[in-house]
């Protein structure tokens, strides 16, 4: 094979690789760009929460950085009691991480992620959504995703109040 010829075939492959690794490229950066890390306020206004990338992969996660007790809550010590497991039930739910998984599927958009609700035990699955607007929907679901319920939180941009009981 004449040099022209092998030089071509090689820059030919140069360029295909390129246009195949290019859209998961561009896919990934798009998601990470406007990816929601920070602190958010919930629905309720009830709590913080901090979304921040899991172990430094490209999975997000999240922890409770801040929560209301009122003072007539039955667990004023803010302690995680209906957790399925029992050596659990004595765990803060001040910095508890009750989000994990979150991949980036299109830009703006995370799913296959998971939540925990400390109000039930449960654990959903779970998809998170940036809106136009700078909100973010949270999707918890069972089964799939058209059966679930949405939270929006918004963002929040003040300093963190310490929990309560620290």
């Amino acid at each position: 094979m004449s040099r022209p010829i092998r030089t071509a075939i090689c820059s030919l492959r140069s360029t295909l690789v390129a246009l195949i690794l290019l859209p998961t490229a561009a896919l990934t950066a798009a998601a990470q760009t406007g990816a929601p890390l920070g602190t958010w306020l919930t629905e309720k206004k009830d709590g913080i929460v901090e979304i921040y990338r899991c172990n430094g992969s490209d999975a997000l996660c999240g922890k409770l950085a801040w929560f209301k007790i009122k003072a007539d809550d039955p667990n004023p010590l803010g302690l995680d009691l209906k957790d399925p497991d029992p050596a659990r039930r004595n765990q803060p739910l001040c910095d508890m991480i009750f989000m994990w998984g979150f991949k980036p599927s299109d830009p703006n958009k995370w799913e296959n992620g998971s939540v925990y609700d400390p109000d039930n035990g449960n654990t959903y699955h779970a998809t998170m959504k940036l809106q136009a607007d700078g909100t973010l929907d949270l999707h918890g679901y069972i089964g799939i995703s058209l059966i679930g319920r949405s939270e929006i939180w918004t963002r929040y941009k003040d300093p963190v109040p310490q929990c309560p009981g620290h």
